[in-house]
């Protein structure tokens, strides 16, 4: 309680603190909103179905605005997109690349390519979208769309682009004018507000009898043990030693002084595991959408949810975008002719290349553990929810099915909320909100947010 009396106590924290739950409100009220012409029953019927596909994934970034056909159904996913395509086109392109090198007036340039990417993205989402609602009826045969046509498609496409407009808008004014990055509080906040939805329907498999309490405490002390170790990987880092040389400025001179170079177990982040499961999961809604033959939903089922074919290229896409994207955001050799420049050395390594060398095996190091972390964390909730199905291994299928225990196979039948990109959100979000909120605390003299030790964010 004292820490929230300081906290009310700043003046400028409060207002960015006012500002920031503002904001993040008009967005979940926008989420409500639904686009004209849709029967939002038959659309949640049809929706049912779905949630093992890519539409599923984007409604867990729209925090349920796509299952409800809102008007920020696309949510923040284009803008994600965007920023991510420019990362990419920055390796590649030697112009983005010299913006980025550029300083402030190089940084607004690729977020004005950021922001016109995004209204492409965006509409190509809405038109896609526009035409697959008129497609689809729901499972009992009503129309999802009341009135579909040319006016339905455009006044769609208006609309969702509109939409994802306002959130990237809000999300660049928390940034600006409140507390934490913008856009990763509006995906946060999206992900956290269906806890209480999860929480009830819980205890009502408990008090149905669905579940039994001690399953129940075991899920639940499972949870918190997994939010720990999301805690303990996201803040660990390998500190490299720096020092750096003695000047000598006239008849004056400085002992060379001693710091280190962080480096983080993941430095990708929740990247990966968003491009992996966006590539595991869209043969399937493919097949789905356009009803494919039946030799071809044959294969696919190989390659369903829970399936362990499913679950080895998951794995595989997962460790291979780790890496992929750690290349494109962290370059050793950029990092060894900066400490070079400024004069800084690692003990017992020369400087330029020889230091990059090291500064690369330690980073390849870190991210072959980084991208086992985040599939151990992706396929925990598959093994709650509806297990690993190892009998459909195919050769050995039989031997799995005799020797892996029961709850991995079949699962716990729960709908394990904190697991895989949701989990790595909301943790990662967290830490970095009060770490910001911790930093003025402590710039106001007052003590900060944990009474011991600091709270580290992912930046």
């Amino acid at each position: 309680m004292e820490t929230f009396r300081n906290i009310w106590k700043i003046e400028e924290l409060r207002k960015r603190l006012i500002f920031t739950f503002a904001m993040l409100f008009i967005y979940r009220l926008g989420a409500h909103i639904t686009i004209p012409a849709i029967d939002l029953s038959a659309l949640l019927e049809w929706f049912d179905a779905q949630k093992s596909s890519v539409l599923g994934f984007l409604d867990l970034f729209s925090g349920g605005a796509f299952k409800n056909a809102s008007i920020f159904a696309l949510g923040i996913m284009p803008y994600i997109t965007a920023s991510i395509l420019l990362e990419l086109l920055t390796v590649m392109v030697p112009y983005l690349d010299q913006l980025k090198k550029e300083g402030e007036q190089g940084r607004k340039k690729i977020t004005q390519y950021t922001r016109y990417l995004t209204v492409v993205f965006s509409a190509l989402q809405a038109f896609g979208i526009a035409t697959l609602l008129e497609s689809l009826q729901s499972p009992s045969g009503a129309h999802i769309v009341t009135n579909p046509g040319v006016g339905f498609k455009l006044l769609t496409v208006l609309t969702l682009v509109t939409g994802t407009l306002v959130i990237m808008w809000l999300g660049e004014q928390i940034t600006e004018r409140g507390v934490g990055n913008g856009i990763s509080l509006i995906i946060y906040w999206g992900i956290l507000v269906r806890l209480p939805q999860a929480i009830v329907s819980v205890l009502l498999d408990l008090k149905n009898g669905d579940k039994s309490l001690l399953v129940v405490l075991f899920v639940f002390a499972f949870m918190l043990a997994v939010t720990a170790f999301v805690v303990f990987f996201e803040s660990g880092q390998r500190r490299i030693p720096i020092h750096y040389a003695r000047r000598v400025s006239g008849l004056r001179g400085n002992t060379g002084q001693s710091s280190y170079l962080p480096i983080k177990v993941n430095v990708s982040g929740v990247i990966p595991i968003i491009f992996a499961q966006a590539l595991v999961m869209f043969p399937q809604t493919v097949a789905k959408i356009f009803r494919s033959s039946g030799w071809l939903n044959r294969i696919m089922s190989y390659f369903g949810y829970g399936m362990p074919l499913y679950v080895i290229l998951y794995v595989a896409a997962i460790i291979f975008f780790t890496f992929f994207y750690t290349a494109i955001i962290f370059n050793p050799v950029d990092t060894a002719d900066n400490l070079k420049k400024y004069g800084a050395f690692i003990p017992g390594i020369r400087p330029g290349k020889a230091t990059a060398d090291y500064i690369d095996d330690v980073l390849t190091k870190l991210t072959f553990w980084g991208g086992i972390y985040l599939s151990v964390v992706s396929i925990i909730p598959m093994i709650l929810m509806s297990g690993i199905h190892v009998e459909a291994t195919p050769f050995i299928g039989d031997f799995l099915d005799r020797v892996v225990p029961e709850f991995i196979k079949n699962g716990l039948g729960f709908n394990f909320y904190f697991g895989g990109t949701s989990l790595l959100i909301v943790v990662g979000v967290a830490m970095e909100f009060v770490a910001q909120v911790e930093s003025y605390l402590l710039m106001r003299h007052y003590d900060g947010i944990m009474k011991k030790g600091r709270v580290r964010g992912r930046r």
